[in-house]
């Protein structure tokens, strides 16, 4: 008899294969040594499979359940006092910890860091911030979403995946073939790259003044006070900094998250930027296009190609190739304006657009005002937060499958209150200094682009952890199944949801749960880590 292939021998050590066909199969397993191989191959895998999916060890059980105790009794007084104790020791132990002069503008600790953070952040929500951190929330949430089902999709499939041997090659094949780079790591007060100098390899900067006046025939990376770029970068140009001044050349493209920036120099391709004030002076010429969303915006130089812009206030004087496209509060174009292409602006009121008579428009002009609609009329808004609280669900079932014990310690962990709170509030502020101050070491990049990607999905898990904790707490079911935490967490979940569209009162609750959830998760993974560090 023919032996059977690897599905159905998989499918029958799942229990689900057929009667008739499992009973064949145990006849031809009596006499076949091949199969019996295969059979016990396939046994091991599960074994393993299951064990790396176990719940987590007595030890680590799960507290008993108790609500969230709302009055201020004296234990809690001594929590917030344990807090702001903590919050002391962590901000002298700041103080003496060794961040780069580069970095002490991002620094919370810091008198100048505060400063900065403070009028950063009036300027960012009175030009609408606000509406841009929750479409930058639904990204994320899209984008986990989107891996979630990816990564579940293979989980379903690993068997399969695992045992093709041209697979398992091309696996190894891509694993091998990412792209390497050479890195030179230079940091200090003042870091310089002299003119009679030059660097072969991509350039890794951190100082109080970054100046390169050589030439990098790399890229170059510069976090920093000040950035000065008076050479030649022949790569691209990434910039983190409170100001940047590019009057050399750089023959990339320039990628600058920035206070300010002043383009004085040539630009061999793109500008991309997300800053405070953008300049492209006279001399200043983009090979290519711009894309940026800056307050303040002005162009003096030249465009080869088109620009599109979002911003407070735009004003342009210089020559623009292709198309301009601004979204913002006012456009101005001054007598020495010339744009090749079209003209689209969206502005609030057409009176914020000012064209001078000698401004040059080759193409249409097409001047939109955004009238803002409540988004509440829309029938998409509610289909999208329905396809959202759905994708929550998932994500939540999933986790009460592969991580049970861990999701409900996470979520029980709400209930400690103002600890949770408090340790959110220091991951949530802490995680990107530690993120920035990572990035500056020469192997700390992709750490910290790892970091990056662990943050953004533990502040999107945060409102699982306290959706489920409040709809068990208003609930309070009498079992303790799957189905009873799934009841919880979609109760809990449209409370936060229509909670946090209140205006006001939304973002503070939205603030809270990302706090809370994100204090409950880091305690949680500290709980469950203490054994191995033990060890």
């Amino acid at each position: 008899m023919e032996c059977y292939s690897e599905q159905v021998v998989s499918i029958f050590v799942d229990g689900e294969l057929a009667a008739e066909e499992a009973r064949r199969l145990r006849e031809h397993l009596a006499t076949c040594r091949r199969c019996r191989q295969l059979l016990d191959a396939l046994r091991v895998e599960n074994h393993v499979l299951s064990e790396s999916l176990q719940e987590l060890p007595e030890e680590a059980a799960i507290p008993d359940f108790s609500p969230l105790p709302w009055s201020l009794a004296w234990s809690d007084v001594a929590v917030v006092a344990a807090v702001l104790a903590l919050g002391s020791f962590v901000a002298g132990w700041f103080d003496r910890l060794s961040i780069p002069e580069a970095l002490q503008w991002l620094n919370p600790f810091s008198v100048s860091g505060r400063t900065n953070l403070f009028f950063n952040l009036s300027y960012y929500f009175a030009q609408g911030g606000t509406a841009m951190l929750i479409d930058y929330a639904a990204v994320v949430g899209k984008i986990f979403f989107l891996l979630l089902v990816g990564g579940s999709a293979l989980l379903l499939g690993r068997r399969w995946l695992l045992r093709e041997p041209g697979l398992r090659l091309l696996i190894v094949l891509l694993a091998v073939s990412l792209p390497g780079f050479a890195l030179e790591r230079r940091h200090g007060d003042f870091v310089t790259v002299a003119a009679n100098e030059t660097i072969d390899d991509t350039l890794v900067a951190s100082g109080n003044i970054v100046r390169m006046e050589g030439a990098i025939n790399g890229d170059l990376v510069a976090f920093g006070g000040s950035v000065e770029v008076r050479g030649t970068v022949n790569g691209d140009l990434m910039t983190f900094a409170k100001r940047t001044a590019v009057s050399g050349t750089v023959k990339g493209n320039i990628y600058d998250f920035s206070s300010s920036l002043d383009l004085d120099g040539q630009l061999g391709h793109s500008l991309y930027g997300f800053v405070q004030s953008l300049r492209v002076n006279e001399r200043g010429h983009v090979g290519e296009g711009v894309l940026v969303a800056a307050g303040d915006f002005s162009l003096e130089g030249e465009v080869n190609r088109s620009v599109t812009i979002y911003a407070g206030n735009a004003d342009v004087s210089g020559s623009i190739g292709r198309e301009l496209t601004m979204s913002g509060e006012n456009l101005t174009l001054t007598n020495t304006a010339r744009i090749g292409g079209n003209l689209s602006a969206s502005v609030h009121q057409l009176k914020n657009v000012h064209i001078a008579d000698g401004a040059t428009i080759t193409g249409k002009r097409d001047l939109q005002v955004r009238v803002r609609h409540s988004r509440f009329a829309r029938p998409k808004f509610y289909f999208y937060q329905a396809v959202w609280l759905a994708a929550a669900m998932l994500v939540g079932w999933l986790g009460l499958v592969l991580f049970p014990g861990f999701f409900q310690a996470s979520t029980h962990e709400v209930g400690s209150g103002w600890r949770s709170f408090g340790l959110g509030i220091g991951v949530l502020a802490g995680v990107p200094v530690a993120i920035i101050v990572i990035a500056i070491t020469l192997v700390g990049l992709p750490v910290s682009f790892m970091l990056l990607a662990a943050y953004l999905i533990a502040i999107y898990l945060a409102k699982l952890w306290v959706g489920a904790f409040l709809g068990r707490l208003l609930l309070k079911p009498a079992g303790d199944t799957k189905s009873d935490w799934l009841l919880g967490l979609l109760v809990g979940l449209l409370i936060l949801t229509i909670v946090g569209f209140i205006p006001y009162l939304g973002g503070l609750v939205r603030f809270a749960v990302v706090c809370l959830g994100l204090g409950a998760f880091a305690w949680q993974l500290y709980r469950v880590s203490r054994p191995a560090m033990t060890a």
